[in-house]
């Protein structure tokens, strides 16, 4: 990129920031760039300039940016033996607190809640009468779609095939040739809300946060209050999952002890202030 792509490219990001309240400050450069090239190839804009005009005088290709600069990519399940370490820290919880209270962090389109609340449902040795889980986004119409449960396989998408770790996952999701819907059972523990991680405050006495694949989206700087927020909002003794590519900041280690180290689970430490 040279000077003048530089100087527009910053221009559009700012006007992105003021105009449309998106806090791209927050996000590596490289991640926003590939969002808006991809949007100026579908405009058939010529250059960040001829785009940010376009942007200016068109609400719908406001939108659409905004909906490309959402970080939606999900499945159910995914890395497996993630989920089975998950299940270990289910069954822990559930003999020791009353109730089971999981905190599905920038969420998507509701595979993981939906996920959590499948394994719950699944084990023997989870009560899942006392599970609830929160599942958060900050895009309105993914949350939307969340809320249906509604699925469909794709060239590059098998949904059958995510759901695998289940044994028998048609007791949960009910199929109709390439369509899948959660069942009511699988969605009712589960409640959907927006919240915004970069600038929304804490929430408080979860005993499980799932946070994974957010962090290679956000600038390196902007990591460490995410993940703030996210721990002020774990009870004592609270798990904590990222994703397997994510570290903890050097600042917040002394606040966690490593449940599965290399599977990026972790464990609050009660006498350890954030």
């Amino acid at each position: 990129m040279d000077d003048a792509d530089a100087e527009a490219f910053e221009a559009l990001l700012d006007y992105v920031e003021a105009e449309l309240g998106f806090v791209t400050s927050y996000y590596d450069d490289a991640y926003l760039d590939r969002r808006v090239s991809s949007r100026m190839r579908r405009s058939d804009a010529d250059g960040y300039a001829d785009y940010h005009e376009l942007l200016a005088a068109d609400e719908t290709e406001q939108e659409a940016l905004l909906d490309a600069f959402s970080v939606n990519v999900t499945s159910f399940f995914r890395n497996p033996e993630v989920w089975e370490e998950v299940r270990s820290v289910l069954r822990a919880l559930s003999t020791e607190r009353d109730r089971l209270w999981l905190w599905s962090a920038a969420c998507s389109d509701g595979r993981e809640p939906y996920s959590l609340s499948m394994l719950a449902l699944d084990d023997p040795e989870v009560d899942d009468s006392r599970v609830e889980i929160t599942a958060t986004d900050i895009d309105r119409e993914i949350l939307a779609a969340a809320r249906q449960g509604v699925y469909r396989n794709t060239r590059t998408t098998d949904i059958g095939e995510q759901l695998a770790p289940l044994d028998e996952f048609d007791r949960y999701v009910e199929r109709d040739g390439d369509r899948f819907a959660v069942t009511d059972a699988v969605k009712e523990p589960v409640s959907f809300e927006r919240h915004d991680l970069i600038s929304g405050d804490p929430k408080s006495d979860f005993d499980l946060v799932v946070c994974r694949n957010l962090f290679i989206y956000i600038d390196a700087e902007h990591k460490l209050p995410i993940l703030e927020t996210v721990s002020k909002s774990l009870s004592e003794g609270g798990y904590l999952v990222i994703g397997k590519t994510e570290t903890l900041p050097e600042l917040l280690k002394p606040a966690f002890e490593p449940v599965a180290r290399r599977l990026r689970i972790y464990r609050k430490v009660d006498s350890v202030d954030i």
